[in-house]
């Protein structure tokens, strides 16, 4: 969270001083990280501080640093007059030059300061481009930003701190400690508070281990977290309710949600990766988002430098502690696989984004497209959130979706999803409707957190090409639970499961193929009853289909594992 907007009248060798400026983003832990990748961030991350001394003295408008780092910022009299009379700044009134090759980013950072204290939107210069390079500095936004035409290059091959975003979208609203809440119960529907407003609610009981992960990046799990709505009378958003016991509070803090609509838009960024050694040493050097009620429009972000090796990324838009987001018109890239050794001493692909989700909700993509080809094996599945609810996708074409350390609902409605395809765990109803999918499986519940998911997925009018059409074991929820492991919690496959209007395009079969899975063989060795399992996989307990057909002309079967799911009522033919 950011500490908010401090404005102080000072007197300072005679002139006066406007403002000191703070912005920070409190510590966001647990990055997301998928596949192979670990999840990073399970210590909190280092708070990003931004300082501007902002004066208004008879000298001429101009930056500068001091010996700490801190801009310091004089507006004269004339032009503090001028951009107020014009309601809205731009980057060259601060010295920006804007011409690819001379650093902006004090100027840039300098502009967003004098809006924030004076309300006025920012408006870059049209066609200019703006060089930023590694040093320490983040430019906190708080106003409605137009990057326009402008082109960016963000030179990450030197970074001071990979930690620090370029633009920080902030709020003046503080978060706070919510007093008397001792502890909680899942679908809670009130708490006992009195609130200034809608607030967006953080809750940690670090007593509780869950995500205990499995795998090559294995740990010890995370803090029990959860994040929720509630109104100024502590009524508790149905559509994204409280999903854990709290026995024990150990943090909890409230944060009111932004009445008004912050936009950015426009913009050509793009990124010269970063040569650090191929470990998780995860850069941002992007936007982070840490205010509700925020709309990205028409953004587009490009990877330039890509080698044999580099440190992976923690997405360029960046999505925390914050709710009612949306991403729309806008065109990413993935980045490169790079491979480094796991906790468990084996290598790993390490998981790098360029969209990333923690702990957010009502979080939306909308007609968002990426540069690179979503079947390329090359580049990581371009999404992953962790703590998230209630995301989405419209209109998307993009290599993947993903879930780490949970979701409680999602959506995704006529996109098209490449070589990583839909991966998820966690709770509530997966909806995927008018989409075509390219992964593995029709849905992936992710092994390495238990394969889980505690709720119901219904897929609509969907088209399954699985591996451009290659078909040899193939299933459509995919996973993998033996019941041996303690993930912190107990795991379930859907309860319900309903597939209407489903082509499978196993169009290239290979000469053993016996035709599509319904469930994947999640645990090879529970072949009869006499097989234990010390943690049980619950699971599902019915499937309705419904004008499900093939390329292959096979039927659909049950599993390679029909035991397994001997139990599971069907509704409509395999």
């Amino acid at each position: 969270m950011t500490t908010g907007f401090q404005g102080k009248m000072k007197m300072a060798a005679g002139v006066p001083l406007v403002a000191l400026i703070l912005a920070g983003s409190a510590a966001i832990s647990c990055l997301a990280a998928g596949g192979s990748g670990r999840i990073p961030g399970s210590k909190a991350e280092r708070a990003v501080k931004e300082e501007v001394s902002l004066t208004s003295g008879e000298e001429a408008t101009r930056v500068t640093t001091n010996a700490e780092g801190r801009l310091l910022v004089n507006v004269s009299p004339q032009d503090a007059r001028k951009f107020k009379a014009r309601k809205l700044v731009r980057y060259s009134d601060f010295g920006a030059i804007g011409d690819g090759r001379t650093d902006d980013m004090d100027a840039i950072a300098a502009t967003h300061a004098f809006a924030n204290l004076h309300g006025l939107p920012v408006k870059a210069d049209a066609n200019a481009t703006y060089y930023i390079g590694g040093k320490d500095r983040t430019a906190v936004i708080r106003t409605d930003t137009d990057f326009g035409s402008a082109s960016f290059i963000i030179d990450d091959t030197n970074v001071q701190n990979r930690n620090a975003h370029i633009f920080l979208v902030s709020s003046t609203l503080k978060p706070f400690p919510l007093k008397g809440v001792s502890s909680l119960r899942r679908n809670q529907t009130k708490i006992d508070a009195a609130l200034p407003g809608p607030c967006m609610v953080a809750v940690t009981d670090s007593n509780v281990k869950r995500y205990i992960r499995e795998g090559a990046n294995q740990n010890n799990g995370a803090p029990q977290t959860d994040v929720f709505i509630v109104d100024k009378n502590g009524n508790v958003d149905k559509n994204a309710p409280i999903i854990w016991d709290f026995d024990k509070i150990t943090d909890i803090k409230a944060t009111p949600l932004d009445k008004t609509t912050l936009t950015i838009k426009g913009g050509r960024f793009t990124t010269r990766a970063n040569q650090a050694e191929s470990k998780y040493n995860y850069h941002k050097r992007g936007i982070g988002i840490r205010r509700s009620n925020v709309v990205v429009d028409g953004i587009t972000h490009l990877v330039t430098g890509e080698g044999d090796h580099g440190a992976p990324y923690g997405g360029f838009i960046d999505v925390g502690e914050c709710a009612q987001v949306m991403v729309q018109n806008t065109i990413l890239t993935g980045h490169k696989i790079y491979w480094t050794i796991g906790s468990a001493g084996t290598k790993v692909a390490m998981g790098t984004y360029d969209l990333n989700v923690n702990r957010a909700i009502n979080v939306s993509f909308v007609n968002c497209v990426q540069t690179n080809d979503i079947h390329d094996g090359r580049y990581w599945g371009i999404f992953g959130s962790n703590y998230g609810k209630n995301l989405s996708y419209d209109h998307c074409v993009l290599s993947r979706f993903d879930a780490h350390m949970g979701v409680a609902n999602a959506t995704i409605r006529n996109s098209t999803l490449g070589h990583q395809g839909i991966n998820a765990i966690g709770c509530g109803t997966l909806l995927v409707e008018n989409c075509t999918l390219n992964g593995g499986n029709l849905i992936s519940l992710r092994s390495d957190y238990g394969s889980t998911w505690e709720g119901e997925f219904i897929i609509r009018n969907c088209v399954f090409t699985p591996r451009g059409g290659r078909a040899d074991n193939l299933s459509l929820i995919g996973g993998s639970n033996a019941g041996q492991h303690d993930f912190g919690y107990k795991c379930y496959m859907p309860e319900r499961i309903t597939i209407e209007n489903l082509v499978i395009k196993d169009n290239k079969p290979s000469k053993n193929y016996q035709g599509p899975a319904l469930f994947g063989n999640f645990n090879p060795q529970m072949k009869d009853p006499s097989y234990k399992e010390k943690f049980p996989y619950v699971r599902t307990k019915k499937v309705v289909l419904k004008n499900v057909t093939t390329a292959s002309g096979k039927k659909l079967r049950l599993s390679d594992n029909p035991f397994m799911f001997k139990d599971v009522q069907i509704t409509g033919s395999l």
